[in-house]
């Protein structure tokens, strides 16, 4: 029996949906410093077919698409229309939809913080959903969109609106407190022994990986 796909979804990265592709060369599972280049390393080489991936990484997700084109056959949801926490919510519509595939959300720290609350969901239901939060501490496509526009923050009180620190956020914590098992990734290595583990245990979970900021 085939698996159920979402409609409008896309089959990889970016290729409309259709009929399977061959699997292509899937990156080496890299160890070493964690960035958003050997993030997307790792989540390409662990990605297991027929998963749907929730798309929200925005700036550190950059290398995703070169990262993934070779996986096994997979959905990926996109960002849609600007708008920011999509993410999360998707994912939850995604597990609903699609029982027995697993769902992977690639979330930004910024965008997380509009609809942590899809996590209380994913706990609440028991829904098959793996959260990577890539944590650079930073509203980072903010940033991007002012200096498109011409109107980059100069002063100090407009580049501390960008800043989510002061204080830190602790997306473990946050997951914790919301019944969803959580853990923190430093590094390649341990990005990939967590998100391992996670794919061979069904149900919800998070990984905060801590990425450094663009730039």
């Amino acid at each position: 029996m085939s698996r159920p796909r979402l409609p409008g979804a896309s089959r990889g990265h970016g290729e409309p949906a259709g009929p399977r592709r061959r699997r292509g060369h899937c990156p080496e599972v890299p160890a070493g410093d964690l960035t958003g280049g050997s993030a997307a390393a790792v989540i390409g080489g662990l990605l297991p077919e027929g998963a749907i991936v929730s798309d929200e990484a925005n700036t550190a997700g950059a290398w995703l698409p070169g990262a993934t084109a070779g996986a096994p056959p997979h959905d990926w949801l996109t960002l849609t229309g600007g708008a920011i926490g999509q993410g999360l919510p998707q994912a939850t519509g995604a597990a609903i939809a699609c029982p027995g595939r697993p769902v992977i959300v690639l979330e930004a720290d910024g965008s997380a913080m509009y609809t942590m609350s899809a996590l209380w969901t994913h706990a609440r239901e028991g829904l098959d959903v793996t959260t990577i939060i890539f944590n650079n501490g930073s509203y980072a496509i903010l940033g991007m969109e002012l200096g498109r526009v011409g109107a980059e923050p100069t002063g100090g009180a407009a580049s501390s609106l960008l800043d989510l620190r002061r204080p830190d956020l602790d997306f473990v914590a946050l997951a914790s407190g919301m019944g969803v098992p959580a853990c923190r990734a430093r590094t390649a290595d341990e990005l990939a022994t967590h998100l391992r583990r996670a794919l061979a245990d069904p149900g919800p979970h998070l990984i905060e990986a801590m990425v450094p900021p663009l730039g």
